[in-house]
């Protein structure tokens, strides 16, 4: 039986993202992710594929995350996942787009700086 987006909340999974962060919580954070995950970042010039690259890229700065960190600004749907403004790790402001999986799971992410990302609609 395939799942399909309806039978998930992608802005909870957002939102439990945000907090995963807040947290430092990197195994469940990286469990979020679907094991062929993409993570694309301007802010840092990275293309990242699959979980273990997520965890290497993820695991400083949440252990160097501000105190202002991951605070959420605006969210929405879009057509294709969820658009999220936040604070990164420095508490710089950023936008982030999430892509799913049928089942829930992170599929792809990509992210730069306030100004410079669109949310497609």
């Amino acid at each position: 039986m395939s799942i399909t987006r309806d039978e998930f909340d992608p802005l909870g999974i957002v939102v439990d993202w945000l907090d995963t962060c807040r947290l430092g919580d990197l195994s469940a954070l990286v469990d979020m992710y679907d094991e062929r995950a993409a993570l694309e970042c301007d802010c840092d010039g990275v293309t990242l594929i699959g979980r273990q690259s997520i965890a290497a890229y993820w695991a400083p700065k949440l252990a160097l995350a501000l105190a202002t960190a991951f605070s959420m600004g605006e969210i929405s749907l879009t057509a294709h996942g969820v658009c999220l403004d936040y604070r990164n790790y420095e508490g710089d402001p950023v936008r982030l787009l999430f892509c799913f999986t049928p089942s829930g799971k992170i599929l792809h992410t990509e992210c730069g700086p306030l100004g410079q990302r669109r949310c497609a609609a």
